[in-house]
């Protein structure tokens, strides 16, 4: 058992806060596995949505909630819609004698459900697969080639993995899509995750997608904005400011998993990986989430010049103006756009993260780091 008590804790004192925690992620990310952890699912007050029984119940969400005491957890809460403003009449009660947790994976519903119903009511936790701060010292290139799923890191061998990760592919887009709310297209939204992994980490060209895809740009859109809502894509906003030059203002697209993007890049084994042109590519993306689910940015962008000037990653933390720039080399070393990047966005420090095992420094503001210790709590320079 890998020990995500990190996840327990935030849940912990969320509830400690509030009359409704809602924990959101993807499917298969551990949600259950946790709530379970916190209450099991045999106990009267777990309510798993997906099993027929209790979603009948559950058509009557007040009769079912209202004489509850203390943590009621539940399951899907998507697939409810009714719920929600029963939640918050619950919530409002005096002395607040039950406190709600909800799972549930994206969906159009559910966000604005939890925004309008719940509002000021409730707190949210994403949560996401395995990440390198639980698990062991040597994890890193397993994580990065198998992903974040649990199932998958953990699975007995590579075609194990490889094969739990199509399985997933093909129930997201045959059954988790449609019961989310997205009314698509699962063979064109299969065609067009797959052509999105020739993208990944690259600047989103919606209209040369759309058109070898022989759609509409903003059917295109809607595809991406359905993949970024289920935790599949994340969209890094470009940076931006009034410095007399012509900045990148479309967004970069990434996969948010390792394993998803390998397995639609057909890319099954640790020497597939080494030898695929998308090799600096996936470096660049694992690294770049294991960077933000650490270290949780008040803000963050990419920074890029049409001139040709970029940084991978502009975020600020604790106070600091934070650059990344990811190398999938032996020794990277200093250059002429790093030294554009630091004065352009006046950077206190910039990180040159490669896939090795030592930090040093190149100069004054500039070090090379491992990916280790860029996620280590004292990472950050005062």
């Amino acid at each position: 058992m890998i020990n995500r008590g990190r996840y327990t804790l935030l849940v912990e004192k969320a509830l400690e806060r509030n009359p409704v925690v809602a924990l959101l992620g993807p499917r298969q990310c551990g949600k259950t596995t946790l709530a379970r952890q916190l209450m099991p699912a045999s106990h009267a007050q777990y309510f798993d949505l997906e099993d027929p029984v209790i979603a009948q119940l559950m058509d009557n969400p007040m009769t079912a909630l209202q004489s509850l005491r203390g943590l009621v957890v539940i399951d899907e809460a998507q697939r409810q819609p009714r719920l929600f403003p029963v939640l918050r009449v619950l919530a409002d009660r005096e002395n607040q004698p039950a406190t709600f947790l909800i799972l549930g994976s994206a969906s159009p519903e559910l966000s604005r459900q939890a925004s309008e119903s719940l509002a000021g009511r409730v707190e949210i936790i994403e949560m996401r697969g395995f990440d390198l701060g639980e698990l062991p010292a040597d994890a890193q290139d397993r994580l990065w080639q198998r992903g974040t799923f649990p199932r998958s890191y953990l699975a007995e061998d590579d075609e194990s993995s490889v094969t739990w990760r199509k399985n997933f592919i093909r129930t997201f887009l045959d059954r988790d899509l449609a019961a989310l709310g997205f009314g698509l297209s699962p063979a064109l939204m299969g065609r067009f995750w797959t052509m999105l992994a020739h993208y990944h980490a690259q600047v989103w060209n919606g209209s040369e997608i759309a058109a070898s895809l022989g759609i509409a740009p903003n059917t295109a859109r809607a595809y991406l904005d359905a993949l970024e809502q289920t935790y599949m894509i994340r969209r890094l906003l470009p940076w931006h400011a009034n410095l007399g030059k012509r900045l990148v203002k479309t967004p970069k697209i990434y996969f948010r998993d390792s394993g998803i993007f390998h397995t639609l890049c057909g890319i099954h084994t640790a020497s597939d990986l080494t030898t695929h042109p998308k090799l600096g590519a996936s470096w660049e993306g694992f690294a770049l989430e294991e960077i933000l689910h650490r270290h949780q940015p008040e803000e963050a962008w990419f920074y890029a010049v049409h001139s040709g000037s970029e940084l991978d990653l502009l975020m600020v933390s604790q106070g600091k103006r934070i650059g990344v720039e990811f190398k999938r080399a032996d020794a990277p070393h200093i250059t002429k756009s790093m030294r554009i990047a630091i004065t352009d966005t006046q950077l206190d420090q910039l990180w040159v993260v490669y896939p090795g095992l030592r930090s040093y420094p190149l100069d004054d503001r500039i070090t090379v780091r491992s990916l280790a210790d860029c996620l280590r709590t004292s990472g950050i320079a005062s």
